[in-house]
């Protein structure tokens, strides 16, 4: 339920429903054969049950989701073939689509443990917001880096009269898993980069393993970290019903 910049943020109403129902409720939508809440609060897990989403309560001294993820696996007694994916609370308009492509892309890549998702970045003021996750792939859509920082850094910009030769990308902050590499992920050390960077899947880059990128032609909704990103999604349901 922590949150510094909107308070019991998954219990926050839209549309006369909990924001974490309503994200539920997405990945329903989507082809997941099972869609579970994890949480460490038992407010939250209260909720989704209130409203028929089946939910699992973890413990509250997980330095990261994957780590809370991992634990929701062994509760859940998923198989290592398993495929999770991890959507997150404050995502009430992320499409079902996005979601299968994770997986999708997951499955075809044995070379990975895990899939994510990027978009092209088109604002120039997200270029250098720190908020804004970017990401670097190599030819086979694999990530090479993530980072706050503008990557890749175009050193003759100021020069240049055409377009940059790659795209710069937003990183999109959900993630597909293997279920045997979820439950070795809290065994990792952690690394001095995800330190630094704030970004947990710097870990996994750090040890040597592979993330598989879906390029999204689109920008996927947004999600919601303040109380104006609140009040927008409130309306935007408002016009759905």
């Amino acid at each position: 339920m922590a949150s510094t910049r909107l308070a019991n943020k998954p219990l926050a109403d839209i549309a006369g429903l909990p924001m974490v129902v309503r994200v539920a409720q997405r990945a329903q939508m989507s082809q997941a054969t099972k869609v579970v809440v994890a949480a460490d609060d038992e407010r939250i897990v209260e909720a989704c049950q209130l409203h028929h989403i089946p939910a699992l309560l973890t413990r509250s001294d997980h330095i990261s989701g994957s780590d809370r993820l991992a634990q929701a696996c062994e509760i859940l007694g998923l198989p290592d073939a398993a495929l999770v994916v991890n959507v997150q609370g404050d995502e009430p308009l992320i499409e079902p689509q996005v979601i299968n492509a994770v997986a999708q892309l997951l499955a075809s890549r044995e070379d990975c443990c895990m899939s994510t998702v990027a978009h092209a970045i088109t604002d120039p003021h997200e270029l250098v917001n720190p908020n804004v996750v970017k990401v670097v792939l190599d030819r086979f859509n694999t990530a090479m880096y993530f980072s706050r920082s503008t990557i890749p850094f175009w050193r003759d910009a100021a020069q240049a009269s055409t377009e940059p030769p790659v795209e710069t990308l937003r990183h999109v902050g959900i993630y597909g898993y293997r279920a045997s590499f979820l439950r070795a992920f809290p065994s990792l050390t952690h690394s001095p980069l995800e330190a630094m960077e704030s970004l947990e899947q710097l870990r996994v880059l750090w040890h040597g393993h592979k993330i598989a990128v879906h390029v999204s032609p689109e920008t996927p909704g947004p999600g919601v970290d303040t109380p104006e990103d609140l009040e927008r999604v409130r309306r935007h349901f408002a016009g759905l019903l």
